[in-house]
C-alpha cells in the first residue's frame, strides 16, 4: 500500500538546525514522528539517510531523504503549498528574504558560535562581531516587522520568524552560560520585541531546549573549548 504523507524527522535536541525544521512543520499544520539522534553514536538509519554529511536533520517523506535545513524548509514549503508561505510568492520579495536568512546563518549565527567557542581575546571580538551585526540585522529587519507588524509575513510566521526563533529562542540561557547580552532591549529594541513574541508563541511551547539541560551542555562545551585553547598555545 501506498504511503501517503509520512513525514519522519531526525533531529537532535540542541540542534537549532533540528528546531528550524520542526517549527515549519508545525506552522504548515504537518503531522510528524520525530526520533533523536545521539550524535556520538549515530544510527544506521542517518548513515544511510546522510552518507554525505551524517548530520541531523534530515526529513524523510515517503520513505525519501532530504537533508540540510535550509533545503529540507524549501522542501516543505514547495511540497505543501497551505499557507501560510514560508516564502513570498514575488521573486523579488522571496530573493530578499533569502538574503536575510543567509545573513542570520553566515552572519549572525556563525559570529554566536564563534562567541561560545572561543575565549579571552577571540571571545571579545567575537562579542564585538555579534553586536556590529545585530545592529546590522535591526535596520534590515524594519522593513518587515516595524509599524505593527507582529512577523515578517503579517500576523503569520514566515521563514525569517523561523531562523530567529530557533536561533535566538534560548538567548537568556546563553547569556548565563557566557556573560555576554546577547538580546539587549536597549541596543536593539525592535530584535528583543520579535523574539519575546516569538518565544510566547503557541509554536514554540514545548519545542526549546529544557533550561538545565542547556545550561549543563553549553557549559561542557565551554569547558571544552577552553581546553583546546590552552592545549593550542
Amino acid at each position: 500500500m501506498e504511503r501517503k504523507n509520512e513525514v519522519k524527522l531526525h533531529g537532535m535536541w540542541v540542534s537549532a538546525y533540528s528546531k528550524r525544521v520542526e517549527l515549519a512543520l508545525r506552522l504548515k499544520g504537518i503531522p510528524y514522528e520525530y526520533i533523536e539522534e545521539d550524535l556520538s553514536n549515530k544510527s544506521q538509519l542517518l548513515l544511510e539517510y546522510n552518507p554525505v554529511h551524517k548530520k541531523v536533520p534530515v526529513l524523510i517523506h515517503n520513505g525519501k531523504p532530504i537533508s540540510e535545513s535550509h533545503i529540507i524548509l524549501e522542501y516543505i514549503d514547495e511540497t505543501w503549498k497551505t499557507a501560510p508561505k514560508l516564502l513570498p510568492e514575488d521573486p523579488y520579495e522571496r530573493a530578499k528574504v533569502r538574503f536575510w536568512a543567509s545573513f542570520i546563518q553566515q552572519q549572525l549565527f556563525e559570529s554566536i558560535l564563534k562567541l561560545v567557542t572561543s575565549h579571552g581575546e577571540a571571545q571579545e571580538k567575537a562579542a564585538a562581531e555579534v553586536i556590529e551585526r545585530q545592529g546590522v540585522f535591526e535596520e534590515g529587519m524594519k522593513e518587515y516587522i516595524a509599524g505593527g507588524a507582529s512577523f515578517t509575513n503579517g500576523k503569520n510566521w514566515g521563514l525569517l520568524d523561523i531562523l530567529m526563533g530557533s536561533t535566538f529562542g534560548a538567548y537568556e540561557v546563553h547569556e548565563e552560560v557566557y556573560g555576554f547580552k546577547l538580546m539587549d532591549p536597549d541596543k536593539n529594541p525592535l530584535l528583543f520585541s520579535w523574539i519575546t513574541r516569538l518565544k510566547e508563541h503557541p509554536l514554540m511551547k514545548g519545542l526549546l531546549p529544557p533550561h538545565d539541560k542547556l545550561v549543563e551542555f553549553l557549559q561542557l562545551i565551554r569547558r571544552i573549548s577552553h581546553v583546546r585553547g590552552a592545549e593550542s598555545n
